[in-house]
């Protein structure tokens, strides 16, 4: 991997880039509606960035209620690990919060990468902005 950092972002100052990567993958490849992308849990919760240098590729969030969500990374840097990297940092902030249970929505395609983070799927599927997502929880030691 190309030297790749994750750090936490700050919704304000980052915002171009927060929203140019979600924008890029979930609006304009995954086709979500842009009102259900951007919701009032964003001022709240704590981004983290993946960079290159100064370029960001990747963003993720953790809610207030320990869910993590909205991990995303731009194409051209998928198969790096950057999304494990911006999950662990997550679940590391959700652990530093006291938070032992943490919480995702995942689109079904990508239970299985969540499972080698530790997280197991809880129930059924359910349709999210029209794509198919399961509930998955995943509890520290």
């Amino acid at each position: 991997m190309s030297d790749i950092e994750v750090r936490l972002a700050d919704w304000h100052k980052d915002n171009a880039d927060l929203r140019r990567i979600r924008e890029t993958v979930f609006i304009a490849e995954q086709a979500v509606p842009p009102e259900l992308e951007w919701d009032s849990e964003d001022a709240d919760s704590v981004h983290f960035l993946a960079c290159e240098g100064d370029y960001a590729v990747g963003t993720a969030r953790l809610a207030p209620d320990g869910q993590i969500g909205r991990v995303s990374v731009l194409k051209d840097w998928r198969g790096l690990k950057i999304g494990d990297a911006l999950v662990q940092a997550a679940i590391s902030e959700a652990e530093q919060r006291g938070q032992r249970e943490q919480k995702l929505s995942a689109q079904v395609h990508a239970s299985a990468f969540y499972e080698r983070l530790g997280f197991s799927v809880q129930g059924g599927e359910y349709l999210e902005a029209g794509i198919p997502h399961v509930l998955m929880v995943r509890h520290s030691h």
